[in-house]
């Protein structure tokens, strides 16, 4: 990742309110696209993978197809939350005005969509997004278990 002038992070606490909303589809068999990392990014991505909880919000695991160390998937409707590891940056990092956040020591840019929030990872390599439903349109304490495998698994950048 390259170093850039960042707009300063708001550092809240994991059950941070935000002010973000959206919808989210319910299909139990959802497709999620895979991302194609180099191999040193799927290294970190499969690392992450086995450390990613069976649970989070109170959601099960069960992940989407295809099957994917690069993906992975809890709950469904609007408490779907989905994760892609290994994504490209985001051309949408470079908006100043997208807000950020800090949660356990892992930083994330914030942008709304009509689906629920999506969390993308800053400061990290290989890029994790997290695209969610709007039951967490205005609560981002589920980023809270994602802090300790990432933090093992997804390298600083800076």
């Amino acid at each position: 990742m390259t170093s850039s002038r960042r707009r300063p992070l708001l550092f809240l606490p994991a059950v941070a309110v935000l002010a973000v909303a959206g919808c989210s589809s319910s299909d139990a068999t959802a497709t999620v696209a895979v991302p194609s990392p180099s191999a040193k990014e799927a290294a970190a991505c499969a690392a992450l993978d086995k450390l990613l909880p069976d649970t989070v919000a109170g959601q099960k695991r069960h992940d989407p197809t295809p099957d994917s160390p690069l993906t992975a998937r809890w709950g469904d409707g609007d408490a779907e939350i989905v994760l892609r590891c290994g994504i490209p940056r985001p051309d949408e990092m470079s908006d100043p005005t997208l807000p950020g956040i800090g949660v356990d020591g892992i930083d994330w840019t914030v942008q709304k969509r009509d689906q629920g929030p999506r969390f993308i990872s800053q400061y990290r390599d290989p890029y994790v997004e997290l695209l969610t439903g709007t039951r967490y349109a205005n609560d981002a304490s589920l980023l809270q278990a994602f802090a300790a495998p990432m933090a093992k698994a997804v390298p600083k950048t800076v």
